[in-house]
């Protein structure tokens, strides 16, 4: 059985507020056991927590703004735009990825994929 696209909604736009100013151990909590992570598509996978955990903690001390752009929910899965903003010194780094996650029947996240590439950051 499929999460609601209530309670999807709802962990999208957590993952969003959290990848702007959360911690990692937060940002995993919104997954399930056994899920995977991959940002962007085309690199390794991420399949352990630890991992996953990793990832996330390399962009816990950024100073970052995100907000949702836009989502699309069905059948307990979701693709849905972000813009992240990252501020490095005087450079600011703005990235609109295009997330596409699964979901457990709890809203939590199963499979996590990131559409974006170098090519579609903006540097002011």
């Amino acid at each position: 059985m499929a999460a609601e696209r209530d309670q999807i909604l709802e962990t999208i736009q957590r993952y969003v507020d959290l990848v702007g100013k959360g911690t990692a151990d937060e940002i995993l909590a919104l997954y399930a056991e056994g899920a995977t992570v991959e940002d962007p598509v085309g690199t390794d996978v991420r399949t352990t927590r630890e991992s996953i955990r990793e990832f996330y903690a390399s962009i816990e001390p950024l100073e970052q703004e995100s907000r949702l752009v836009s989502a699309r929910v069905a059948a307990g899965e979701a693709a849905f735009q972000f813009e992240l903003v990252t501020r490095v010194g005087d450079q600011t780094y703005t990235l609109a990825p295009i997330d596409v996650m699964t979901f457990d029947e709890d809203g939590r996240i199963t499979t996590m994929r990131a559409f974006w590439s170098d090519a579609d950051m903006e540097i002011s």
